[in-house]
């Protein structure tokens, strides 16, 4: 009777603990919960604690409701110009109704597929607004709020709230670089050809015009060497004029003496014969008068 006993109240405390377990739930500060009952959501939890919930009845489904990162699938998204562009884009969401969420999308991998074809979407809409080039300049910014404010707007039938939108990377189509790439090198090869014979040009016209200056400056020194060799000149010969006139014997004299030094110079220089001629009438006498009927006679060698 009393092992009856113990056994009995043993399985009402099992039952009791299993009921109890079964009622209780916790809601974590970082989740928020929405309760069903029979598949039904009666009641949504966004405070963390212990709570309570009829059991086999009742069950509690748990939300994050942290900001989450989504990675939209990599698209091509053509431009105003019929260019493709491959984009690989990436979303910042947070849960804000949870019962909302729960009626429209039921779990996260429904909304990631919504969400993939929202921000597609919308990237093929604004895109295609705007030439390529713009894409890959500061204009993309203000291009990812447009995207941003459209796809949060959609997604708030889901009861999300999207933060923001980016762009990881923005790369063309393998057929399409190879072509662009070929282009922008023709382009460039045009440029650089241009900058060249423009650098030609330039370089001509500084050459002529260095080598203008260059005969103008020669042939100034030209003249004023000539100018100054002349002065010089009429300057020797007004003070050999004085000279002369002074003392012509003497002058004579000592231009015998320099011709003589010129005629006769150097280590190698004979003279055979009598010192007769005018070139030697010093030799003899003073005068300098030189012999009747007579010549030079110099052999160098």
């Amino acid at each position: 009777m009393t092992r009856g006993i113990l056994l009995i109240a043993g399985i009402l405390i099992l039952a009791v603990m299993f009921l109890g377990g079964s009622s209780l739930y916790t809601v974590h500060q970082a989740q928020q919960a929405l309760v069903l009952q029979f598949g039904q959501p009666i009641q949504v939890v966004d405070k963390p604690g212990l709570n309570y919930k009829l059991p086999f009845v009742q069950n509690v489904v748990y939300f994050d409701k942290r900001v989450l990162d989504f990675d939209a699938d990599r698209s091509e998204v053509p431009t105003l110009d019929q260019k493709q562009v491959e984009v690989d884009a990436f979303a910042r969401y947070r849960i804000v109704d949870p019962l909302l969420f729960f009626q429209r999308a039921r779990d996260e991998a429904f909304l990631k597929q919504q969400l993939s074809a929202i921000i597609s979407s919308n990237l093929r809409q604004v895109f295609g607004e705007v030439p390529m080039a713009k894409v890959f300049t500061e204009e993309r910014a203000r291009l990812m709020e447009r995207i941003t404010q459209q796809v949060s707007t959609q997604a708030k039938t889901f009861g999300v709230d999207v933060i923001d939108v980016r762009i990881k990377r923005v790369d063309l189509p393998e057929e399409n670089s190879q072509a662009i790439f070929r282009r922008m090198q023709t382009q460039r090869e045009q440029e650089a050809r241009k900058i060249r014979a423009e650098g030609g040009r330039d370089a001509q016209a500084i050459r002529a015009e260095a080598d203008k200056r260059v005969r103008v400056i020669v042939a100034d020194a030209q003249k004023r060497a000539q100018i100054l060799r002349g002065e010089g000149e009429a300057e020797a010969t007004r003070i050999y004029n004085a000279a002369y006139s002074k003392d012509p014997d003497f002058f004579d004299f000592v231009r015998s003496l320099q011709a003589m030094s010129r005629g006769l110079g150097g280590d190698t220089t004979r003279y055979v014969g009598p010192p007769d001629g005018d070139f030697f009438r010093f030799f003899g006498k003073m005068g300098g008068a030189p012999p009747a009927g007579s010549g030079p006679r110099v052999a160098p060698r």
